[in-house]
């Protein structure tokens, strides 16, 4: 575990994008990373490399299955060129739903298929270094083979672009522990449940590729309550509430919930969910959940509240840039 980095997010690509870029340098952040939700996760960081020279920056988390790996493999190889060397790949498959009926993307062994997107964006990355005579990836989902001059961008000086994957199952667990470089833990997630369980399946992986679990980085990303007024932390305690029970709800969960025997609890939120429950499902999120789930302190306490609950957990925790200038200068 390595010295905890602070690290924020940065806004899709818009007139704010290269302020806010700018403005987490300025404050001290370690690096930025861009949401894909409604919008692009690349294309903020031409703005960033453009606008910053420290910070690091990467994808929480850029959609594995709509892109062919050869076209994530280039836009990866771009901002790391572009940036030199500050640019991270984060990888993550989405949910069936999502894939199938949001993209017309067919869903199918999702876990192994990424693996091979994983091992063929840096199999084409060894070709645009040099590094590999020919393109030869021939996997179950996805084969590359042609190559020719005018396609290749050539080597780049910061080629070893890490690469970091969300991940809640325990396959992509110990995938991140054989392959990757990092791994971006699900908000919904306690220190119990990644002490006990994802530190174990990535030791798990990293053994199977011979590795030290310790060069896989985690990336923390908490549920937030804060605010400058008692009435504002409480309409973002309750708000957060609200969002604990939505992830409680899910069955891909109820794992973490089953490490701290409450079980029973993400089965209630389900039943609750299928009848759009909100308000019910909010008010079984006890204070005790809550705090198991959550950073709750003042702005100015905000990053020892962090450091505290993500330490011997997480080497890198994502912060909301709103109140930033006061637990970043305090």
């Amino acid at each position: 575990m390595h010295e905890l980095q602070i690290d924020t997010l940065v806004p899709a690509l818009s007139d704010e994008t290269a302020e806010v870029a700018e403005r987490a340098e300025r404050l001290g952040f370690d690096g930025v990373w861009s949401m894909e939700n409604s919008n692009d996760g690349f294309l903020p960081h031409v703005l960033v490399a453009e606008h910053t020279d420290r910070v690091t920056m990467g994808n929480r988390i850029a959609l594995s299955f709509t892109r062919s790996p050869m076209v994530v493999a280039q836009m990866a190889w771009d901002l790391a060129r572009y940036s030199n060397g500050r640019y991270i790949l984060g990888l993550g498959t989405q949910v069936k739903g999502h894939n199938e009926r949001r993209f017309s993307v067919e869903w199918r062994s999702p876990g192994p298929r990424l693996r091979e997107v994983i091992e063929s964006i840096r199999h084409i990355w060894e070709v645009f270094q040099g590094e590999a005579d020919a393109l030869d990836y021939d996997g179950e989902h996805y084969s590359f083979s042609l190559m020719t001059d005018r396609f290749d961008p050539g080597p780049i000086d910061h080629p070893n672009i890490p690469i970091y994957i969300g991940g809640v199952n325990e396959y992509n667990l110990r995938l991140a522990g054989e392959l990757c470089d990092g791994l971006s833990i699900h908000p919904f997630t306690s220190s119990r449940y990644a002490n006990d369980i994802i530190a174990e399946r990535i030791a798990e992986g990293a053994a199977r590729a011979n590795r030290d679990p310790d060069e896989v980085e985690i990336l923390a990303s908490p549920l937030v309550i804060t605010g400058d007024t008692e009435e504002e932390m409480a309409e973002n305690r309750e708000r957060v509430r609200r969002r604990v029970a939505f992830y409680g709800s899910t069955r891909t969960y109820h794992d973490v919930l089953d490490v701290h025997g409450w079980t029973s609890l993400g089965q209630n939120l389900h039943e609750l969910s299928k009848e759009k429950k909100w308000d019910e499902m909010a008010d079984l999120v006890t204070d005790e959940v809550l705090a198991t789930f959550t950073v709750e302190a003042s702005p100015a306490d905000l990053l020892d509240a962090a450091a505290s609950m993500y330490e011997g957990v997480a080497d890198r925790v994502v912060l909301p840039m709103e109140y930033a200038e006061a637990y970043m200068i305090g």
